[in-house]
């Protein structure tokens, strides 16, 4: 038996199923974060990337992208390079990870309840 509370606010003791198709029939089903997981908005289905930790296909707009520079010189000479004036270039190494990975490498942190629908905006670095 689960408990089913419904959008004028009484509450049920029944099945899941039940449960379900009444929240259904009116329009207000219940929802964890406020965007369900992803970054679409309403354009339906969109390109699907692959988990750089496990290997799982996820769909590009809910995988958690991890960008970091790498420059191809070794740190110590690229010290000497830039008190020298040289421009060193780097390049961009993007990963994608599944939501799992993602919390388990501690790109993504777990959220309390009430924290998961607002959006946080991280600082910007420059």
């Amino acid at each position: 038996m689960y408990l089913c509370v419904l959008a004028w606010e009484q509450v049920y003791k029944e099945d899941a199923i039940t449960c379900y198709l009444k929240l259904e029939r009116i329009g207000r089903l219940p929802f964890k974060r406020k965007s369900r997981g992803r970054s679409k908005g309403g354009k339906g289905s969109g390109a699907v990337v692959q988990c750089a930790g496990c290997g799982q296909i996820v769909p590009r707009d809910k995988a958690k992208r991890s960008t970091r520079r790498i420059s191809l010189v070794d740190s110590a000479l690229a010290k000497e390079l830039r008190q020298k004036g040289t421009y060193i270039a780097s390049s961009a190494d993007t990963r994608f990870y599944c939501v799992s990975c993602a919390v388990h490498r501690g790109i993504v942190k777990v959220r309390a309840e009430k924290e998961r629908r607002m959006r946080i905006s991280r600082p910007r670095r420059f």
